[in-house]
């Protein structure tokens, strides 16, 4: 394979990680996100470090399990690979519902995600991810999950 059908190939690869983690946070199953993830990756969540993939499954499955839905949208990736390393930012618009919560049923967040990936023996794998908000709207309780 010539170089830049590589480029095209790992390029493609690293989109369809950052669009599989969205379709795995809203529809699972979650504990497929170690084919996302390294098993030592770190994510930032807003501050909130989080140091290996099963402290990643366990915020993300406490922050949207309490949800009637959600859904990740993310879309503008800006892809930089350098061997078997690689960067890439892309723009995330996130909704989270809880039907009938007192104050609005929805909490929007947009922002981006800055990843840095790997290459492994399975593929690519995010071994760093920090997610930036840029803005909210809606029902910050919806963030809660709104119950309990």
């Amino acid at each position: 394979m010539n170089d830049a059908l590589k480029e095209m190939q790992d390029r493609q690869e690293i989109i369809d990680l950052t669009i599989a983690y969205g379709w795995l946070l809203d529809h699972g199953p979650r504990e497929r996100l170690d084919t996302v993830f390294t098993p030592d990756a770190v994510a930032d969540y807003m501050g909130l470090i989080c140091e290996g993939l099963p402290s990643i499954l366990e915020k993300v499955t406490s922050a949207l399990g309490p949800l009637d839905a959600s859904q990740h949208i993310v879309s503008n990736q800006l892809v930089t690979i350098d061997g078997d390393t690689a960067t890439c930012k892309c723009y995330l618009h996130a909704q989270h519902t809880v039907y009938g919560l007192e104050g609005g049923e929805n909490m929007v967040i947009a922002g981006r995600y800055e990843d840095e990936l790997v290459r492994t023996p399975d593929g690519w794998r995010i071994a760093f991810r920090k997610l930036i908000s840029d803005w909210t709207e809606g029902n910050p309780n919806v963030r809660g999950g709104g119950k309990g």
